[in-house]
């Protein structure tokens, strides 16, 4: 069983992408707060390598969403935390293409439930390769369960509702690229900060636009 006392990381690729699009969607001045709030005031001058070495700890992904909340009020928080997910997906792909052959991929002739499924299993893959992050994938007759046993995005966190805007908006990105520009309903239901066993985002199977 996974404790908040062991340590955990990202890749510094991808938090260098985060923080990246975040600096892209804020002003200069909310961005040096934003860091400052959440202790991470070097990283203005001196961001992660772009590499893949395992060194950007999940619990500065978690401090990031908390300042974010307090800069902006939880909800606004939220809303930016996805914002940036949603953001950080097409950046974070390009870093990962080269690796996993996403890009060679004829997925445009696929059927749309194996388009997804496919979509699924890379993402998957990029994080239970590249990161300590774990993702398992289920589904039943209306809906996918993107289930994450270990989260960085709520790391240490304890609050009343989901949290995890930050993997929803990845996820809601990641499925309007996989299908060709389709929506889908896309909702955190459950969250290890909230008193989960697992963080579980569910993704409805039929697109809404």
């Amino acid at each position: 069983m996974t404790t908040q006392s062991e340590t955990f990381n990202y890749p510094n690729r991808m938090g260098r992408v985060i923080l990246h699009t975040a600096r892209n969607l804020m002003p200069t001045e909310d961005y040096a707060r934003w860091l400052g709030l959440a202790g991470m005031d070097n990283l203005i001058q001196h961001p992660p390598a772009p590499d893949l070495e395992l060194a950007f700890p999940f619990e500065a992904v978690s401090a990031l969403q908390v300042a974010a909340e307090q800069m902006y009020g939880v909800q606004g928080g939220r809303e930016f935390n996805e914002r940036v997910g949603v953001a950080s997906l097409d950046g974070g792909l390009g870093e990962f293409n080269p690796m996993l052959g996403i890009a060679d991929l004829p997925m445009r002739a696929m059927p749309l439930g194996l388009k997804l499924h496919l979509g699924f299993d890379m993402l998957a893959s990029v994080f239970n390769r590249f990161t300590d992050q774990r993702v398992e994938i289920g589904e039943d007759t209306a809906t996918y369960r993107w289930t994450i046993t270990r989260c960085p995005v709520c790391w240490g966190r304890h609050t009343d509702e989901p949290c995890c805007q930050l993997a929803v908006g990845i996820l809601r990105a990641g499925l309007i690229w996989v299908s060709g520009g389709k929506q889908f309903r896309v909702v955190e239901t459950e969250c290890i900060a909230a008193g989960a066993e697992n963080c579980v985002i569910t993704i409805d199977k039929r697109p809404i636009g």
